[in-house]
């Protein structure tokens, strides 16, 4: 179980979960059968100092850091790898608490300076927060909220293709929260805007942290309520009802997206 809790122990215990990135890759130590999370124990042999190093909290009652690694080379039995394709490959606990390192590792990189005098900030010890010393302002990780939803009419479902998209990719319908909405009210503005059909009996489905680089993606269900397909072929590009029987590609296992797909599926 993930704990926010503070402040930090100093000084941090070997056994503590280093999640430390190069670039967008999460860095890994290299074993023939799992891939294994350093501990604060192993980063001492690692050829450079650690850019953004913070406590995040702990998982099941374990420490946990962040970090950017910089060094062109690594040591032999450590790896980079994306972080979308470890859903499968790491536990439910370890993924999510990459997901919240490599969210946090962003903010703390977006954030350096202050947004009112351009002070270099002074991370918190006692929250995550990081404080201007010169004016007082106050910066807490962001999080942006976005909406995703599986559309159906009768047996089919809605899928269209972004233009962000692998060729042949297709998936439920997503978009942001824009500012004086309510969830709802963003699931009808984006049905309209990406594909010009009207949408009812809104439902909340699930929730999950998107941090690319940083989302809450908030899923729906809604049944069709009117209104052609009508794309604008720009950011979508092609869309259509699919049957179970005659889906496209659609999202790999993990996203929330790939989850509404196979609620459908189970409808």
């Amino acid at each position: 179980m993930i704990e926010l809790n503070f402040p930090a122990a100093n000084p941090a215990p070997s056994a503590a979960c280093c999640f430390l990135f190069q670039g967008d890759e999460l860095l890994l130590k290299e074993d023939s059968e799992q891939n294994i999370i350093p501990l604060m124990q192993d980063i001492k042999k690692l050829p450079s100092p650690l850019v953004h190093f913070q406590y995040i909290g702990t998982l099941n009652q374990t420490a946990c850091y962040t970090g950017s690694i910089e060094a062109p080379r690594l040591p032999a039995g450590y790896t980079p790898k994306k972080l979308r394709p470890l859903y499968s490959e790491l536990s439910e606990d370890l993924f999510g608490m990459a997901l919240r390192a490599y969210h946090l590792l962003t903010w703390l990189k977006n954030n350096q300076f202050c947004g009112c005098c351009g002070t270099k900030m002074a991370t918190l010890s006692e929250e995550l927060a990081q404080k201007c010393p010169s004016c007082g302002h106050i910066a807490y990780p962001k999080i942006s909220p976005a909406i995703i939803v599986a559309i159906t009419k009768e047996d089919k479902i809605l899928l269209a293709r972004s233009n962000r998209f692998p060729p042949g990719r297709y998936s439920v319908i997503a978009g942001f929260v824009e500012a004086g909405e309510n969830l709802e009210q963003g699931v009808i503005r984006e049905i309209k805007e990406e594909v010009g059909i009207q949408a009812k009996n809104i439902r909340y489905f699930s929730s999950q942290p998107w941090p690319y680089p940083d989302s809450l993606m908030i899923g729906f269900t809604a049944e069709w309520a009117g209104g052609e397909i009508t794309i604008d072929n720009k950011e979508i590009v092609a869309a259509d009802w699919f049957t179970a029987n005659t889906l496209p590609d659609i999202p790999g296992q993990g996203s929330l997206g790939r989850k509404l797909i196979d609620w459908y599926l189970k409808k």
